[in-house]
């Protein structure tokens, strides 16, 4: 895993509540490289590639232009945040956070900083 992404993914660990990041192929739902533990990242990284896949497609046919800032999924416990990068058209950040321990919005302000910062 190139450093820069290593620092992107340490410096998304440090947002509070985040309990996994990774960086995303969308197309092949491969991890370009995680941090964080407690959930198998490579299923969940395949499964949402799905979702982003899916999404660029309704949006294609409804005919929206523009592009996906973030999807956003909560759960019972977890916040789940994919976050395309805007570097890199086809890889997007995986970001699960405890929602108990997270604030959704200073940690949405965190990926987008952190994001802004990756270079490849």
């Amino acid at each position: 895993m190139p450093n820069n992404i290593t620092k992107s993914l340490e410096a998304l660990m440090e947002i509070e509540g985040v309990l996994v990041a990774a960086l995303v192929d969308a197309e092949t739902g491969m991890v370009m490289g995680k941090e964080g533990s407690g959930m198998d990242v490579e299923l969940a990284a395949a499964g949402n590639s799905e979702v982003v896949k899916a999404k660029l497609r309704i949006m294609h046919q409804l005919g929206l232009k523009g592009g996906i800032e973030d999807i956003l999924i909560t759960l019972t416990k977890q916040y789940h945040i994919i976050r395309p990068t805007a570097i890199q058209e086809g890889l997007f950040f995986y970001v699960v956070l405890d929602r108990v321990r997270a604030n959704l919005a200073l940690a949405r302000l965190g990926i987008l900083k952190v994001e802004k910062n990756l270079v490849l």
